[in-house]
């Protein structure tokens, strides 16, 4: 199994700190290679401190300067946001610029404050989505740049420089909702699964996605890929408290960046699942659901981080592991030692893993 360190520059409420934030994340980023992680990922949000990269492409251009063969993926850049003519073209530069290191990763988007804020329509995002996926994936593998749709109308333009190589093997959106997963079938993309939900549900998502996959393109589904926020240390008692800590207060920000419990929802097109689920925390409260979160994610000794990753695997098949190190708060001392430990104790056993065989099927698998 590939194993990869995801960066999310998760920021405090002091916009005073963001500088700091900066130095401290990317002096971690700068330790993925050497410590033997694989692929290095970046995400995309706008105007809270919740994630303050709000351009994954130019981080992971600086990342490529730094590095020498580690992979470089986007998680994801959310396509309703952009001209889909610049997404491809940066998209091909990055990839030349990098030597082919490059791993495409796209979203639809979730944050209301983020769709206002680019002046973008949430009710839109499946549509632009499914628009933008096409004309960008099209001139990746054409090079020819073109389209007359509802939302794009792009006269025919050569990409350049043009893609030297296929993305078809290392395409992957972010989807959570089966509305999403649908989607990311239907463009021909791999899963990229940042856990918000019973791992029970995700399989059965999987299961589906992989049938739409098979049906739509004729050929096997890749297997997807898991991110997971990781508390790791020796002491169980102590990663217990870290994960209640910063797993937790770590997922009260994803609860207020997306305004979860939003009665938004119930009138936006496109986010059925979104609806049930700002329904449960109404009625239920959020405490329940970081609990939930907790339990989904890697905490525990190193032992109990690798059968955790294990678990995880036998229920979505998975073949690549991102591990989230430093969020919510951490000093730098302590996320350190929470991705020292992690690469040093549990990365190397779960590089052994074999490749996901769907002839063994996911627990849960009918």
């Amino acid at each position: 199994m590939r194993v990869g360190y995801t960066s999310i520059f998760q920021g405090g409420g002091d916009a005073k700190d963001d500088e700091r934030v900066y130095a401290d994340e990317l002096r971690l980023c700068e330790l993925a290679e050497p410590l033997g992680f694989e692929m290095l990922w970046g995400v995309e949000h706008h105007f809270t401190s919740y994630t303050m990269c709000p351009d994954p492409i130019q981080f992971l251009s600086y990342m490529a300067g730094r590095t020498k063969n580690i992979l470089l993926g986007s998680g994801a850049v959310i396509l309703p946001w952009h001209d889909p003519v610049r997404v491809a073209e940066q998209v091909t530069m990055l990839d030349l610029m990098s030597g082919g290191r490059f791993i495409f990763g796209m979203g639809r988007g979730l944050g209301r404050i983020e769709f206002e804020g680019l002046r973008v329509p949430m009710d839109e995002s499946r549509e632009r989505f499914v628009e933008s996926a096409e004309i960008v994936l099209r001139a990746l593998e054409t090079g020819v740049l073109e389209a007359d749709g509802k939302h794009y109308q792009i006269p025919k333009r050569d990409l350049r420089p043009r893609p030297v190589k296929s993305f078809r093997d290392r395409l992957y959106a972010a989807a959570v909702s089966p509305e999403s997963v649908r989607i990311m079938a239907d463009v021909g993309a791999g899963i990229l699964i940042n856990p918000q939900k019973d791992w029970e549900e995700v399989s059965a998502d999987m299961r589906q996605y992989r049938e739409q996959f098979r049906e739509l393109k004729g050929v096997e589904a890749p297997a997807p890929m898991v991110t997971g926020w990781v508390c790791c240390d020796k002491d169980p008692i102590k990663a217990k408290d870290m994960a209640q800590q910063y797993i937790g207060g770590y997922y009260e920000s994803v609860m207020s960046h997306y305004e979860l419990g939003g009665r938004h929802f119930a009138s936006t097109q496109g986010y059925e699942y979104y609806r049930s689920l700002a329904s449960y925390i109404q009625n239920k409260g959020s405490s329940r659901v970081v609990e939930n979160f907790i339990e989904l994610q890697i905490y525990g000794t190193p032992d109990e981080c690798y059968e955790r990753i294990v678990d995880i695997r036998s229920k979505v098949g998975n073949d690549g592991f991102n591990a989230v190190c430093s969020f919510s708060g951490m000093t730098t001392e302590l996320a350190e030692a929470n991705m020292r430990l992690f690469a040093a104790e549990v990365m190397p056993r779960v590089k052994e893993l074999p490749r996901h065989s769907f002839d063994e099927a996911p627990a849960g698998a009918s």
